[in-house]
């Protein structure tokens, strides 16, 4: 077999073959909805964008041959097929807004799903929210994240009602290590059986998890002690009980490596086959009808690192870190400047303010902030002493001068007026119990850290907590020279279809490479050109 147009010389350097013609090399890869054929000719190899077959004997002979490989392709149909968009990818929660309205509705409109960053939000401010989703992407698919916060039962049970209350069909829970009667309920309400007698989860529940325990929690059913505890509160109905034992508790599980936030930083090629074998073990068990999907997080910043994790046999990817720099971020100008400079060691583990008392870290920028090093500080000062009136002077004074810039008895009536509005279980708690009333005040500060990041307060860019994984030093590493180095251009759709689209290109570069094709470096590199741009235009020479 062999095609008559569109040939573009392969003339490989090394292979005894003068000159390079990287550009056309590349702009052949790079038309990713028609087959690449690598052929033979008088003059060399040859690279050939879709054509038509020649009868044997005419035109070039075919060495190699990859097929058509859209992006859409990627992954699971089934996921796609599921959430109502086109590509098998999606924008995880970062808390407090930072995974803005904004970026949810930019993304919704592109056809990818994005998750609301509900968790430290008031919830006044959610609902605003998902006004604007049902205003803005009427029955377009969008997610809302429900954090776990052990120190605040409360938050959690207020935002599955109003969940609940809006009719919000997708939830990704993050930061959990067991199950709470809220997610359960979530789920189980949401049961009910088609005009077929089919079981139908009209509340789709998106798992982010870093170990194998937790998975398997959100891979079984719900748990029958806390399915009856909701029935006999009134929270589900009978048939929703019923129904429970039949479905998984989450539809999709994110396996979580080494990202910003709530992290493990356990690498992914370790950690995806672990929950991918885990998902068929218990899939052999429960003969679910539609098996769980497993996707993945952490560390995905380029093409090359998405198109390893759906070679790796994930079902859809997530990012994170890289669309905080974007311009639809809920983070300050000044908090996306420092992402856009940092680089893959310019971050650093940090007490979480949700966890602080459990001793639990999560992944922060280090790079133009000192919030790493004060936030330790904090944490053992707690561990030493039994509450603010046992600090040693001199050590309570450096804390009130150089972290908190005020009296720790001024943030502590903060602490009570703030508490008071949202969750006055906490000053119960704290009665009478000075460590509770220090872990409160150290939490202010966390807590203020990354506000501050989200305001730009200026005065604070020192105490900046800002999420951050490596991803996003790769990230700014693979951009340089191109559109998306200046943060002004990161626009969260861009970044998604260039991941995507990138990683469809490694993809077919590893398909050729197997059927032996070396291709020259100069033309194997995914480069990002703004999306106006005619597809398949070849990347500037020389340009990294």
């Amino acid at each position: 077999m062999a095609t008559t147009h569109h040939r573009t010389p392969l003339r490989w350097q090394g292979d005894g073959l003068p000159g390079t013609d990287l550009a056309g090399i590349y702009q052949v890869l790079a038309d990713l909805e028609n087959p690449c054929f690598i052929v033979s000719t008088p003059q060399g190899p040859g690279a050939v964008s879709g054509g038509t077959a020649a009868p044997t004997g005419q035109g070039p002979h075919l060495l190699a041959a990859a097929a058509p490989l859209p992006p859409h392709r990627l992954g699971s149909a089934a996921f796609t097929a599921a959430h109502r968009v086109r590509q098998p990818y999606m924008a995880g929660a970062m808390a407090g807004g930072i995974a803005s309205a904004d970026m949810v509705i930019a993304l919704a409109r592109e056809g990818f799903l994005a998750s609301f960053g509900a968790a430290g939000l008031l919830p006044e401010t959610i609902e605003k929210a998902l006004h604007r989703f049902t205003a803005e992407i009427p029955g377009l698919p969008y997610a809302v994240n429900l954090i776990h916060s052990p120190s605040e039962d409360r938050l959690e049970r207020e935002a599955v009602e109003l969940f609940l209350r809006n009719g919000v069909r997708c939830i990704e829970a993050s930061a959990y290590m067991g199950l709470t009667p809220h997610v359960v309920r979530y789920r189980v309400a949401g049961l009910r059986r088609d005009e077929a007698g089919r079981i139908v989860a009209d509340n789709r529940l998106i798992a982010k998890i870093s170990r194998p325990e937790t998975a398997e929690r959100f891979m079984r059913p719900a748990p029958a002690t806390t399915v009856s505890t909701l029935l006999e509160q009134g929270l589900i109905t009978a048939e929703q009980a019923s129904l429970a034992h039949h479905v998984p508790l989450a539809d999709d599980i994110t396996v979580e490596a080494d990202s910003g936030g709530h992290t493990d930083r356990r690498p992914l090629p370790a950690l995806l086959p672990a929950i991918l074998r885990l998902r068929d073990h218990v899939q052999r068990e429960h003969r679910y009808p539609v098996p769980i999907r497993v996707g993945a997080a952490g560390g995905l910043g380029t093409p090359a690192a998405v198109a390893s994790a759906f070679a790796m046999g994930a079902a859809y990817v997530v990012t994170g870190s890289v669309n905080q720099s974007c311009v639809e971020s809920g983070a300050s100008g000044a908090a996306k400047a420092m992402l856009a400079e940092a680089g893959i060691a310019d971050c650093e583990m940090a007490p979480a303010a949700d966890m602080f008392e459990m001793g639990v870290d999560l992944q922060v920028l280090k790079k133009g902030t000192l919030f790493p090093m004060r936030a330790r500080r904090l944490y053992q000062l707690y561990q030493a002493y039994d509450g603010l009136e046992a600090l040693p002077p001199a050590e309570r004074a450096r804390v009130e001068q150089q972290i908190f810039r005020r009296p720790l008895q001024d943030v502590w009536q903060d602490c009570v007026t703030y508490f008071e509005r949202r969750d006055p279980e906490q000053l119960t708690r704290a009665a009478g119990s000075p460590k509770r009333q220090m872990a409160l005040v150290f939490r202010w500060y966390l807590g203020m850290a990354s506000r501050w990041a989200v305001t730009g307060e200026q005065n604070r860019v020192q105490d900046y907590q800002i999420w951050c994984g490596p991803a996003m030093g790769s990230f700014n590493d693979w951009v340089t020279g191109s559109y998306l180095k200046n943060p002004s251009n990161r626009r969260v759709a861009d970044v998604a279809h260039h991941l995507m689209r990138g990683a469809a290109f490694h993809t077919r570069l590893a398909q050729l490479r197997l059927a032996g094709v070396h291709v020259p470096a100069g033309a194997a590199d995914y480069r990002p050109i703004p999306l106006e741009t005619p597809a398949g235009t070849a990347p500037t020479a020389g340009a990294r």
